[in-house]
């Protein structure tokens, strides 16, 4: 056999080895490193209104570490609560559903016949099998029996209080409402009992060391940390650190005092060398409680607070920060809502949607920066047991009469004490353009009937899926709550 020329055989080694290169080049391009899930931090507050934050307008004292959040991440104008009460806006954000289609409204009190059914998925429970640790450190308020805890809805620990802590025997109507001590709940297992407001002041403090002991505790694997805080829900409490700090009273110094413990745990996250991999939510579940005058927050603006389908009792701050994926510095007036949370968390996070039908969006690719893109253009203002009050396209609000709660023309109560409002007000009809009218105060129906048309349309839609009891109509897609076993 004759031997190959050298020259020969060197250009056939050379390009073997560019083949051979290729390949690897080719192979390492096809199949990268995959991502580290990134862990996620979600805080929830209480009755927290839009204007209650600096960064909003707030004023007599300051929010510097949720500005800050601001400044490095996204503010969205124009996010809204599910429902303007309680355990009604907690369901949604766990779920990704209107809460009266999961068969929830209102605030559950103690020893509540019904909870959010175990049935449901909740992003708790998504992120779990996804592999992370979960843990919830704050109010519950989805059913206090044990079936319905945490521990039993996808969290591996719950540390808080399992309703809101004014339902205790210091309600000032506790002669009718006979409400039980109220203890903390150590996962499923009752608590210290919180006596008074010497106590309650503990109540932010406790749940900043929960929270900042889990991190600590998960650093080494994806976490999701749900951070629902009680405050600044009346009764108001602070710890002595932060009393007399704010020229607002005991409000100030309550806000004060969460703004620490956002600090606090975001500061948790750069010590342990997350900062750059957590997505951190702020968020509340409904609007001010504004009878409780200066025990209240401010609704920045918007008409009415908690309790209502006005936009106060809906619109809520929202910063998302996440560095290097949210810009940072950025507003946003998109339309979003709290329904909206779970399908985008667990889109980051690499996880399934629930296998019952939600009513949340994804809005990840205006989350990074696309704002080209509009996840969401209509939302249904549900309240009491299942009543459709208003519906929203755009910019455009349709208010239906109904019966309701006002704050105005009452004089807000002061120390701790409510002062009057009621229920049972005649809640005129409206069309209301959000655009140039955001205190919903001018009723603009005659001018654009197409508009009205077309939103009336929507709310046929609405009351065909989940009904309307203000027209005495059932939906056909609406889910049975938990019930305690007997």
């Amino acid at each position: 056999m004759k031997h190959i020329p050298i020259r020969l055989s060197r250009l056939v080694l050379s390009a073997i080895t560019l083949v051979g290169l290729g390949l690897s080049i080719s192979a390492w391009v096809e199949k990268p490193a995959p991502a580290t899930p990134p862990n996620v931090v979600l805080f929830f507050m209480d009755d927290l209104g839009y204007g209650d934050l600096s960064v909003t307008g707030a004023l007599d004292y300051t929010t510097p570490n949720l500005d800050k959040m601001a400044a490095e991440g996204t503010r969205f104008t124009n996010f809204l609560a599910a429902q303007a009460v309680c355990s009604a806006s907690r369901a949604a954000l766990l779920t990704g559903c209107y809460p009266n289609r999961l068969g929830l409204y209102g605030a559950l009190g103690p020893n509540s016949p019904i909870g959010l059914n175990p049935n449901e998925e909740t992003l708790a429970e998504l992120l779990k099998e996804r592999g992370y640790a979960t843990g919830m450190f704050g109010k519950w308020h989805l059913g206090d029996n044990k079936q319905f805890l945490p521990m039993q809805q996808g969290f591996d620990e719950y540390y808080g209080v399992p309703y809101s802590h004014d339902m205790w025997p210091l309600h000032p109507a506790q002669a009718q409402a006979k409400y039980p001590p109220l203890r903390w709940i150590d996962g499923n297992e009752p608590g210290p009992e919180i006596k008074d407001l010497n106590d309650a002041g503990k109540i932010t403090g406790t749940i900043t060391e929960k929270a900042v002991s889990f991190i600590r505790n998960h650093k080494k694997k994806p976490f999701f940390l749900y951070v629902p805080h009680p405050l600044p829900h009346v009764p108001l409490a602070t710890s002595a650190r932060f009393k007399g700090q704010s020229a607002r009273g005991i409000f100030g110094d309550v806000l004060t005092e969460l703004d620490w413990s956002v600090g606090q745990i975001m500061n948790e996250l750069k010590q342990q060398g997350l900062d750059k991999n957590t997505l951190v939510i702020f968020i509340s579940d409904n609007g001010p409680w504004l009878n409780y005058g200066d025990h209240a927050g401010s609704s920045g603006g918007f008409r009415e607070g908690k309790g209502t389908s006005f936009e106060g009792g809906h619109r809520v701050p929202c910063l998302v920060r996440w560095p290097g994926v949210v810009p940072a510095g950025r507003v946003s007036n998109k339309l979003l809502t709290a329904l909206d949370i779970l399908p985008t968390v667990a889109n980051v996070c690499g996880a399934r949607l629930p296998k019952q039908r939600i009513d949340g969006v994804d809005w990840v690719a205006l989350l990074k920066g696309d704002n080209s893109v509009t996840p969401r253009d209509k939302f249904y203002y549900y309240y009491r047991k299942n009543s459709l009050e208003a519906v929203r396209q755009g910019d455009w609000k349709l208010v239906f009469a109904h019966p309701g709660r006002t704050y105005e023309g009452f004089l807000p109560g002061q120390g701790g004490k409510p002062g009057p409002s009621t229920e049972t007000h005649a809640i005129a009809a409206g069309l209301y353009d959000l655009r140039r009218d955001p205190g919903e105060r001018y009723d603009v129906r005659e001018q654009h009937p197409e508009v009205v048309a077309r939103l009336e349309t929507i709310a046929e839609e609405a009351r065909a899926d989940l009904g309307d009891e203000l027209q005495k109509r059932t939906g056909a897609n609406v889910r049975e709550p938990g019930r305690v076993s007997q």
